[in-house]
């Protein structure tokens, strides 16, 4: 047997002596294994973001676990078996992919982008936003609803047009700030951050993996402060822990 397919084997045998014979792995259902995933799904996010090699090894490791877990869990209520749904995604990947697996010609990821969004609304799809998850966190959501509406071409063609988009939305929060109608000022800041996001897009940056690089700079920077103060920082002044702030940044890639 491949050592692959010997490896996952084992993982699914020992899933079967945990449900059961262990207490706690028989009790659970998907609904109460949810919230475990979403914990599981973030550190490997974070092992990735630190670029953790065996950090993801140990996430994939956890999250192959869920994975097997709620495929035996299905097989319990009669749903479906592991095997349903490892042969469902092969027919996808194999009907989205006609470049690799028929004769469809591409040129590009963008092509191959557009071409997946045919041929899931061929398939029966209502909507090109609809593998699009409602419980995604918002600058991601953002990202992938533009990101998917751009593949039938709803999209700016150059990005000083979408520079200049930012821009606008900056002056209708001025005006939304200044009128001090606090459901209107959310609303348009909602819409700078959105054009953001898509300004972003264009730089062919992650705006949700910027965030995140500048909120680790920014507790570093703090956390200096914290270490090299000479008193409690309730009492000291803005001017005190700013002069900290900026010496964190000297001589260092904080």
């Amino acid at each position: 047997m491949n050592p692959k397919a010997k490896a996952f084997m084992r993982l699914v045998g020992i899933m079967d002596d945990l449900r059961a014979q262990c207490p706690w792995d028989k009790k659970q259902t998907i609904h109460t294994l949810r919230k475990l995933t979403i914990e599981e799904m973030y550190e490997l996010v974070d092992a990735i973001s630190e670029e953790d090699y065996d950090g993801i090894k140990e996430e994939l490791g956890d999250l192959f676990l869920h994975l097997v877990f709620y495929a035996k869990i299905g097989s319990e209520k009669g749903a479906f078996e592991l095997e349903d749904a490892l042969n469902a995604i092969c027919v996808k990947l194999i009907n989205r992919h006609p470049h690799i697996y028929s004769d469809v010609k591409v040129d590009s990821q963008e092509d191959v982008k557009r071409n997946w969004e045919k041929i899931k609304l061929a398939e029966g799809k209502k909507s090109v936003l609809e593998g699009v998850p409602n419980a995604l966190p918002s600058i991601v959501k953002a990202f992938r609803l533009q990101e998917k509406t751009a593949t039938v071409g709803f999209e700016w063609e150059k990005i000083e047009d979408v520079w200049e988009k930012v821009e606008e939305e900056k002056q209708e929060l001025e005006q939304a700030v200044e009128s001090g109608d606090r459901d209107h000022i959310e609303e348009e800041f909602g819409d700078m951050m959105f054009a953001m996001i898509n300004y972003a897009r264009f730089l062919k940056i992650d705006p949700d993996a910027a965030l995140e690089r500048v909120n680790k700079k920014f507790k570093k920077r703090f956390e200096y402060i914290e270490n090299h103060a000479s008193k409690s920082l309730i009492d000291m002044s803005l001017e005190e822990m700013d002069d900290l702030w900026n010496e964190s940044k000297k001589g260092t890639k904080i």
